[in-house]
Formats: C-alpha cells, sequence, structure tokens
C-alpha cells in the first residue's frame, strides 16, 4: 500500500468529530458532496468501509485506527513546529489528556501548571473512569493518560505514579442517623450513597466485596464532581468512597469520619504516554510522574 493521502484521513476525523457530513465540509471549506467523495476515496483505497453511518455515525475497527494515525500525526507537527520556527510560536500547541477525576481534584492540576505556565499551549483534559481512560488513546484522541491498568496500548508506555487510598466517609450527624448499629448491609441498604455515574463501578465493587450488597438492593445519587463527592458528604447527604489524601483535612478536623475502617480500598495508577513522545509533550508526561510519584502512597 502506498502513502495515505492525508486529505482523506482529515475529512474522516473531521467528520467523525463532527457527526456531520456537512460541519466537516464548513470546517474543511469544501462541498459536502467533496467530503462525501474523499470518505469514498477512502474506503476504496483501503478495501474496506471506515464509517459506520449511523446515528451517530460510528468508525469501523478500520477508521479508529486510520484516525489515531492521523491525529498522532497531527501531534508530531504541533510538536516540531515551534522547534523550527525562529520566533515564538504564534499558536497554542493543543494538549489531550485523559484523566480519572479522582486525581483531577487531588495531585494531577498541581503537576501540569509549571508546564502551563511556561508554555503556550491550549489543554484539553477529557474526564474518565480510571478503567476507561485507555479509549482516548486508543481512538486517538488524548496523547496521554492516567490509568488504572499497567499495560500500555500498542505503541505506548506505562509509569507507575503510586496508590490511591479510599476510605468509605460520612458526616457524624449522617453516620448516628442511618449507621448507629454500624455499616452493614441492612443499614445500607436506607442510607444513600454517591458514585460518579451509573458506569462507576469503583462503588458498586467496593460494597459487593465488603458487604455482600448487590447495586440494585440500594440507592445512589450520581454526580460527577469529586469535589462535590465532599461537600455533599460533608453536608449529611450522603455517604461515599473518597481518596484519603482528597480529604485528609477534613478527617483531621472530624468533619468527615471513616466509617468503615477496616474495609479500605487502595487503586495503583500508572501514567500512560506514547512512545514516541517529545517537546513539550514529554515535558507534561515527566511532570506528572514526578509529581504522581511524589504525591501518591507508595
Amino acid at each position: 500500500m502506498a502513502n495515505f493521502d492525508y486529505k482523506l484521513l482529515s475529512a474522516l476525523t473531521e467528520v467523525i468529530e463532527f457527526q456531520s457530513f456537512e460541519l466537516a465540509a464548513n470546517k474543511l471549506c469544501i462541498s459536502q458532496s467533496a467530503i462525501s467523495q474523499r470518505i469514498k476515496s477512502l474506503e476504496e483505497y483501503i478495501g474496506q468501509p471506515v464509517l459506520i453511518r449511523s446515528q451517530p455515525i460510528e468508525l469501523t475497527t478500520a477508521g479508529e485506527q486510520l484516525v489515531s494515525h492521523f491525529k498522532k500525526v497531527k501531534q508530531l507537527e504541533n510538536e516540531l513546529a515551534p522547534v523550527l520556527s525562529p520566533d515564538k510560536p504564534l499558536k497554542p500547541v493543543k494538549v489531550s489528556l485523559a484523566v480519572n477525576a479522582d486525581s483531577i481534584a487531588t495531585w494531577f492540576i498541581q503537576a501540569i501548571t509549571p508546564v502551563l505556565q511556561s508554555h503556550l499551549i491550549e489543554l484539553n483534559l477529557m474526564i474518565e473512569h480510571e478503567e476507561r481512560t485507555l479509549d482516548k488513546l486508543r481512538t486517538g484522541e488524548a496523547i496521554g493518560a492516567v490509568s488504572v491498568i499497567e499495560k500500555p496500548l500498542k505503541g505506548y508506555r506505562s509509569f507507575c505514579l503510586g496508590k490511591m487510598e479510599y476510605c468509605l466517609v460520612a458526616n457524624r450527624d449522617f453516620k448516628d442517623r442511618y449507621f448507629k448499629n454500624g455499616v452493614n448491609k441492612e443499614s445500607l441498604k436506607m442510607a444513600p450513597a454517591i458514585s460518579y455515574d451509573h458506569k462507576d463501578d469503583m462503588h458498586v465493587r467496593f460494597i459487593a466485596k465488603h458487604f455482600n450488597l448487590a447495586a440494585s438492593e440500594y440507592y445512589c445519587h450520581s454526580v460527577r464532581s469529586s469535589e462535590a463527592f465532599v461537600e455533599l458528604t460533608k453536608q449529611g447527604v450522603a455517604y461515599c468512597l473518597l481518596p484519603k489524601i482528597q480529604i485528609a483535612n477534613e478527617l483531621a478536623k472530624g468533619e468527615l469520619i471513616n466509617i468503615s475502617p477496616k474495609h479500605e480500598l487502595i487503586e495503583t495508577l500508572y501514567w500512560h504516554s506514547w512512545v514516541l513522545v517529545k517537546g513539550i509533550n514529554k515535558k507534561i508526561s515527566q511532570q506528572i510522574v514526578k509529581m504522581g510519584q511524589e504525591k501518591l502512597a507508595n
């Protein structure tokens, strides 16, 4: 197979990002029929479909690989331009990272701040569950990710950051109201909990493992913010599973109480980055690994 025509890959990438042939055509300043022809030409070139023309529009396996490849090439171009330019870059380098909410709420922002202050960067933080951040690498949407999975994807490498320790907490009034006889299977059925969303299985796994209680047997608020977890729990709205590093002050002051000290959770976090990462992206990766290893328990 000869070299790819990157105009075709660009067309594919814009269609999937905009979820519209018309909007993608507008972005590329071509007609809708022209962008359709580019997709058709790409499919003829590789001998298989690249799009599932459904709602929403989806990529085939081949399409995912092509979009991932194109985004990596664009990232390399972004890294190379400032190096070759005799002056400071006129436009920021776009950097997309996939990170879990608990890392954002604790150590991650501190890790990337020095690089953001010293370089012209347009940052895109994609907040995902620790188990699913690697999906953003797989599709080429991100160039780095925090994950609980150690094994890297092909073309990537992983670095151990450390351990995130979690405990089950509530405020004193909530504990007295719902758990005056202790945290057990029966009391948990009546006490409202908090999870990140319906796909968040960390809380579900924890309760199932230690109390033999299925998710369908108790009720749980969905709140897509680690910071809101803390505030709602302090207000006595619910109990939840939180990183110790995030609530060290609240635990020390007695604003939150570890209601089940015999049952705690430890998750090991890893940083995944592209093997060929360089330039600003390499600096970001190095800073993330350094800060993660300093802040997380080992």
